[in-house]
């Protein structure tokens, strides 16, 4: 994306926020940039939320250091008219102890958590969750003794011209919210399923995933096109428990609790699959599980799809006859084998942002992640599944799964 911003010191509404070094960006063409979308995502690809921008921000490149009596502060604001929200990519993070990244809409009804040194990691970068404002402070506050140590770069901005409940194509009416009774008895599959968006500007669905040793090691997999690959891993944020708090109520999902950063450990071009490994855990108040998973060659009598159709709240779907094997896009059984075949949805569907979703078989096991299909309310087209077998046989994914080497090919949901 070609770099428009503008660096200057501008005359702020807020007093408090005067000559504050800002980026600003201009208005988008949101029917433009619409129109676009509806034309991708017919044709599978992940949709996308934002535009992303290139930027070059640091404050050991300025010299707007100010002395507090806790040591220095340092403050940028970025604006853009009308965007629905914004996002920052640090492409260099690492925070001394003490020090504090505070990010926040300039009129103080948005926040983000405070990010400090417990961020750091192993890619020395930051990817922040979207903040539902068109006008935000950076703020970073340093110990005295520690200004030398910070390591900070924003280098890119997220342009939101839609929210995750403001997709080109709302989610239709037959789909089910995890809320509504017909998810009783798959409470525990529902919580290992998560949204996700990737360098900024996409989303898809994804899901935690289990060992042999049931150690809760933060595996995530999701589809390969969902644009996750070695470099743009750290960029992953999972949001968890996005989801209505009542059966066909108000769209009233929170993405307060969410995750940052991951390493790419596998992929699988054949079966669209991708492996990662967070940086950190979830939370143990958030009720993550971790989902169970079947990489023997059987195929299920019956499916579940848990997933975020066009990335609204987490929905839940279910197909009450045997799925099949097939090619992707295929007619015919087995086909390639690499995918699993369901031929229609009895209850619900997906939808784009649905992509990377697991598929569970009547055990309760994943045996595919979403790569594609016809599906949606209203007509009998069929889904398609990146198999599991073929993902864990084709990628190694034993080397992550059952690093006991146990020989388990069964595991269940914890």
């Amino acid at each position: 994306m070609k770099l428009f911003a503008l660096v200057a010191t501008m005359s702020l509404s807020f007093q408090a926020f005067a000559a504050v070094n800002t980026t600003y960006f201009p208005s988008l063409d949101v029917k433009a940039i619409h129109d676009k979308e509806v034309a991708n995502e017919k044709k599978g690809e992940a949709p996308r939320f934002a535009v992303p921008h290139s930027v070059s921000v640091s404050p050991s490149e300025s010299q707007d250091w100010e002395k507090s009596a806790q040591g220095y502060t340092w403050t940028h604001r970025v604006t853009t008219p009308n965007a629905v929200s914004l996002n920052f990519g640090f492409s260099r993070f690492n925070l001394p102890e003490g020090a504090e990244l505070n990010i926040y809409s300039a009129d103080r009804t948005q926040f983000i958590r405070a990010f400090t040194s417990a961020d750091n990691n192993v890619n020395n970068q930051l990817w922040t969750p979207v903040i539902m404002s068109d006008d935000v402070i950076i703020e970073l506050s340093v110990p005295a003794h520690a200004v030398n140590d910070v390591q900070l770069e924003l280098t890119q901005v997220g342009q939101g011209f839609r929210t995750f409940a403001q997709s080109t194509l709302k989610s239709g009416s037959c789909n089910i919210d995890v809320a509504c009774s017909e998810s009783k008895g798959w409470e525990d599959e529902v919580n290992s399923v998560g949204v996700i968006s990737t360098g900024g500007s996409s989303f898809c669905t994804g899901f935690m995933v289990n060992n042999t040793n049931n150690d809760k090691t933060p595996f995530f997999m999701t589809a390969a096109h969902c644009r996750i690959t070695a470099s743009t891993a750290p960029s992953l944020v999972v949001y968890w428990n996005y989801q209505a708090s009542k059966c066909g109520g108000s769209r009233d999902g929170s993405m307060t609790q969410f995750q940052s950063g991951s390493v790419h450990l596998a992929s699988n071009a054949k079966s669209d699959a991708t492996l990662v490994k967070m940086n950190t855990a979830p939370k143990p108040e958030w009720n993550v599980n971790f989902a169970g998973w079947d990489a023997t060659a059987a195929i299920g009598t019956s499916a579940v799809a848990i997933h975020h159709p066009n990335v609204d709240e987490k929905s839940i779907s279910f197909e009450n006859d045997p799925t099949a094997l097939s090619s992707y896009g295929g007619t015919s059984s087995p086909g390639d084998s690499t995918h699993v075949w369901v031929k229609d949805w009895d209850k619900g569907t997906t939808e784009p942002g649905s992509s990377g979703s697991p598929l569970f078989d009547s055990n309760h096991r994943v045996i595919g992640q979403l790569h594609g299909g016809g599906a949606a309310c209203g007509n009998d087209l069929p889904d398609y599944y990146g198999r599991f077998h073929t993902t864990y046989k084709e990628a190694n994914l034993k080397k992550f799964l059952d690093s006991a080497n146990t020989g388990k090919m069964t595991v269940d949901t914890i």
